[in-house]
């Protein structure tokens, strides 16, 4: 299985997002997800599909130990006492006695990060996540959470696409010894249309969200996590082993990125982004 090598975690470089799954679509995509080979599942607590999540990974047949499982504790929870009770519900709903990877999902400057980081190096502590991270941190935020923790950080998870570059928060990540984790891999479909990915796409005989996926994950210490509400989807963005870009089309995909390309900039939950 492709892995990236992050502070001691083995995170599986493909993943199946969760977001916007519900119900019993949420069951059945996490289930077919697994059975095309995906070992690595994002939920989240503000995604409300933690329990359909935990369900398909329980009855999934496949050792525990072989599911790299991550969620995310919401910003209303950053307090002491309040965090640690937030991961007990999590485990709860889903059903398990732990998570692979537990995340901060947005910087809350309402609570002291220091506060905050103790809760969740506690909450690792007592064996309900064996690895923990951010996500949506700048690198401001991000190299001020890896002083404060005890134990070491393994991700931050950013949209990071064709048309957003990341490059600063990629080179802070590589440089702590840490993975960056890509959701919105696809740009909300906008790599399909775009001439030169669909260029580069039909040399290589692949689709443009294939060839956008393997840009991502070529690249050193990324694992990207996109998601699909359809199984036939979630099974052609995991054929993506089987080629390889060359050095000049993985500068002609990166050179798409620009300073309009971020899509997800919520008021109120955003932080001040690092400049391109």
């Amino acid at each position: 299985m492709h892995s990236v090598e992050a502070a001691g975690a083995r995170i599986p470089a493909l993943g199946f997002g969760t977001w916007e799954l519900r119900d019993g679509l949420a069951v059945r995509l996490v289930e077919a997800a697994l059975e095309i080979g995906y070992r690595h599942i994002d939920t989240a607590q503000i995604y409300e599909n933690e329990r359909e999540v935990g369900t398909a990974v329980r009855t999934s047949g496949i050792d525990r130990r072989d599911i790299f499982l991550t969620t995310k504790v919401w910003p209303d929870r950053f307090r002491e006492g309040d965090l640690q009770r937030s991961v007990e519900e999590s485990l709860e709903r889903l059903g398990l006695d732990f998570v692979d990877l537990l995340l901060l999902h947005w910087p809350n400057p309402a609570v002291p990060l220091e506060e905050t980081i103790a809760a969740l190096d506690e909450v690792r502590e007592r064996g309900m996540t064996r690895h923990i991270g951010v996500s949506n941190f700048p690198v401001r935020l991000m190299e001020e959470a890896i002083r404060l923790s005890e134990a070491p950080l393994v991700t931050n998870q950013v949209e990071y696409h064709p048309f957003l570059s990341q490059k600063r928060v990629l080179a802070a990540c590589r440089a702590a010894g840490m993975a960056l984790t890509a959701y919105c891999p696809l740009a909300r479909g906008r790599v399909f249309g775009d001439r030169v990915i669909e260029r580069i796409a039909a040399r290589h005989r692949k689709s443009p969200a294939q060839v956008a996926l393997r840009w991502l994950v070529q690249q050193q210490g990324v694992v990207a996590i996109p998601r699909s509400s359809k199984p036939e989807h979630a099974r052609a963005n995991y054929e993506i082993w089987d080629f390889t870009l060359e050095d000049r089309e993985m500068a002609e995909i990166s050179a798409l990125a620009s300073p309009s390309g971020r899509i997800v900039d919520i008021a109120g939950l955003a932080p001040a982004w690092d400049p391109d």
